[in-house]
């Protein structure tokens, strides 16, 4: 309880200071008055500047830290999330070539099918007939996978013009520039539904982590069961990536912060746990990429990345240590 607390606290501290700082620092005073009146300065940025941009982060990070959480509690290893293994990659590519093949379909059905796509490939070629595939060797596809769609998003960008590749360079990269109210309604409203589809297969889940052959004898469908949790996570990723790009490391770090932070048990508890520190990696990430250097807003994936290589490679050292690599 006293940990849920700490992270709604922080959250709510990370809500405010994003919303206060920037190129034009606020009070809360200001904000409140903007918030209360609706005018005057603070009604602009909450309306219009950082108030859309901030409530998409929020639902962005909180997307992306329960597939995680998802995939890690799924794979029972806490390098599978959908960004290492190539799922939120091969999203971006789907988008990149609808923008350079001039399509006009919704980007949330775009990354969603780009991202099942990267899914079903990594399946395919660490599957082996008559074998169980070790989550370790699906991981390691994954970061080909992955690889790969970002060396053939790279190739699209260079047949846009360079206008629309700057652009599209800069939303690969992971950014959260420019974003309205229709951002934050279609994250909030598509991860909601998935996020309680994710959170009414926690019994199947649960049953799955008493081993598969025990799942089964508890009657449960277990290939079944492993196919909608796994496409409950891609959805969740690729609803994350539809409005900010493939932001790295945000899931891949989220579940075991957050189980840390609150000291969750429960699974239902630790996918609400990655949720809402998603959210605040992601708020916080985005609030430094416009702050940190006067005059200059960096990618918010830059920020990210500089916060997640750094875990990556302690929780590489930590996996050779216990031998699991």
């Amino acid at each position: 309880m006293k940990g849920a607390l700490t992270l709604g606290l922080l959250l709510l501290a990370a809500t405010l200071a994003a919303l206060a700082l920037g190129q034009v620092r606020l009070s809360p005073a200001l904000l409140w008055q903007g918030l209360s009146t609706g005018e005057g300065p603070g009604a602009l940025v909450l309306g219009t500047i950082r108030g859309p941009r901030v409530l998409t982060a929020l639902g962005a990070g909180a997307v992306l830290g329960m597939s995680g959480a998802l995939f890690q509690s799924l794979f029972r290893n806490p390098l599978a999330a959908p960004d290492v293994m190539g799922f939120t990659s091969g999203a971006g590519l789907t988008i990149i070539a609808a923008i350079a093949l001039g399509l006009s379909l919704p980007l949330p059905l775009i990354a969603a099918g780009g991202g099942l796509l990267a899914a079903l490939l990594v399946v395919a070629l660490s599957h082996r007939r008559g074998h169980a595939t070790p989550p370790l060797t699906m991981i390691l596809v994954g970061l080909g996978v992955g690889f790969v769609a970002s060396a053939l998003s790279s190739f699209l960008l260079t047949l846009l013009p360079h206008t629309q590749a700057a652009e599209a360079q800069r939303w690969l990269t992971g950014s959260l520039a420019a974003r309205d109210w229709s951002h934050a309604l279609q994250v909030w409203a598509v991860g909601g539904v998935l996020g309680a589809l994710a959170l009414a297969q926690m019994r199947r889940l649960a049953a799955l982590q008493l081993g598969e052959d025990l799942a089964a004898g508890l009657g449960l469908r277990v290939g079944a069961a492993r196919l909608a949790l796994a496409g409950t996570g891609v959805l969740l990723a690729a609803a994350g990536v539809a409005v900010a790009g493939p932001v790295p490391f945000v899931a891949l770090m989220a579940g075991p912060l957050g189980i840390r932070l609150v000291a969750a048990r429960q699974l239902h508890a630790r996918l609400l746990a990655a949720a809402a520190t998603g959210a605040l990696v992601l708020v916080l990430g985005d609030l430094a990429a416009r702050a940190a250097l006067p005059g200059i807003q960096l990618p918010t994936g830059v920020m990210t990345g500089l916060l997640g290589a750094p875990y990556l490679l302690w929780r590489l050292s930590r996996e050779m240590e216990k031998g699991e690599l």
